[in-house]
């Protein structure tokens, strides 16, 4: 009897460790959320940003193949 009452015991606390532990995290993740859902992503960049890529007329045109060797080369 002694036993099973602290087995009981142990497994009640593993399951508020868990439920804890749970709990923490979703609060974590939800300020997280929070703290980043203030964030302008598509804003102009400031200071010296420089355009990595242009896609003007004047510029060479690429086939599909061309574009996807380029893709594996520079990893783009």
């Amino acid at each position: 009897m002694k036993q099973w009452f602290l087995l009981v015991l142990q497994s009640i606390k593993v399951f508020l460790l868990f439920i804890g532990c749970t709990v923490l995290f979703y609060y974590g993740i939800l300020w997280v959320s929070a703290e980043y859902e203030s964030y302008h992503r598509y804003d102009e960049p400031k200071g010296k940003a420089v355009k990595v890529m242009s896609y003007e007329s004047n510029e060479i045109e690429m086939t599909w193949v061309e574009r996807l060797m380029m893709y594996y080369h520079f990893g783009e």
